[in-house]
């Protein structure tokens, strides 16, 4: 595996690998990777010649500066995961590699950045589309591969593909779960074992709305789960809410072709997002 640090460098390569007739596949990351990020790697390697990762803890898009400070940043062991997972070339930057201090970004997404997540974390989702757009300007690949637990960021990415007219095909991978259900995800290490358990309420939540759609109403779904939220010992709900998967807009009927249901909450100091199909499994 290779490893860059300079932008440039990394660019001047992968022409190279695109001269060849390769395609490239991108997995774009704040590492601490964990199974979840592993499978986008995995998938990429299915799909395409050559594969690209890239670990950057990314500052613009974090609210909370102690939040940002203690983002787990486990390099050796990533570096060993991509190597075991045969990752072609790691792209690894300093901040001041991708920033500089006179730097201003701000992009229209069509109100995506207002609307739960965005609602929460004001201005996450610019910080999202403007290191996304760097690394895409960089790395320039064929395919992007994300994965499926951050959606509402796909839809934000996806709107800002399509508005920059930029050359890459998105790829949605399904979430991968703990045994007992978890969502993957690097902040996870920083619960408590009570906690842990406490967190599965998201998963129950999520498989208790599957079930009652196929007999109730959107307004009994939505009624049902949030009454068993607030049930749940240790759980601060930030919101559950059942969108058009599609179009991610609310929605009030079953008429959508693919509809999800996002669940945000706070267990302890912890936020904890998670997701699920209602009505058609996934979009693969």
């Amino acid at each position: 595996m290779k490893i860059f640090n300079n932008r440039e460098a990394i660019h001047h390569y992968l022409d190279d690998i695109r001269s060849s007739g390769k395609s490239i596949g991108f997995v774009p990351t704040m590492g601490a990777l964990h199974a979840g990020h592993l499978s986008l790697i995995e998938a990429a390697r299915r799909k395409t010649d050559f594969v690209v990762c890239s670990i950057f803890v990314n500052p613009t898009q974090f609210n909370d500066k102690k939040d940002l400070e203690n983002y787990p940043r486990p390099i050796e062991d990533d570096l060993r995961k991509l190597r075991e997972f045969k990752c072609d070339v790691l792209f690894l930057p300093e901040v001041d590699e991708m920033y500089n201090s006179s730097e201003f970004w701000s992009i229209e997404l069509d109100n995506l950045d207002n609307i739960l997540e965005g609602r929460i974390r004001p201005g996450h989702y610019q910080g999202v589309t403007q290191i996304v757009k760097k690394l895409f300007d960089t790395v320039q690949s064929d395919f992007a591969f994300f994965g499926q637990k951050d959606y509402q960021q796909i839809m934000v990415i996806a709107y800002m593909v399509r508005k920059l007219r930029i050359k890459v095909k998105l790829v949605i991978c399904p979430i991968i779960r703990e045994n007992d259900g978890l969502a993957m995800s690097s902040r996870n290490v920083y619960l408590l074992p009570a906690e842990r358990l406490q967190a599965l309420a998201l998963y129950k939540s999520l498989t208790l709305a599957h079930e009652l759609f196929k007999t109730h109403s959107v307004k009994q779904v939505k009624k049902k789960v949030n009454d068993f939220l607030e049930s749940c010992p240790g759980i601060e709900t930030e919101y559950f809410e059942i969108y058009n998967a599609r179009t991610f807009k609310p929605i009030t009927s079953k008429r959508a072709v693919t509809m999800i249901a996002l669940v945000a909450a706070r267990i302890g100091k912890i936020r904890i997002i998670d997701n699920m199909y209602l009505n058609k499994e996934n979009l693969y």
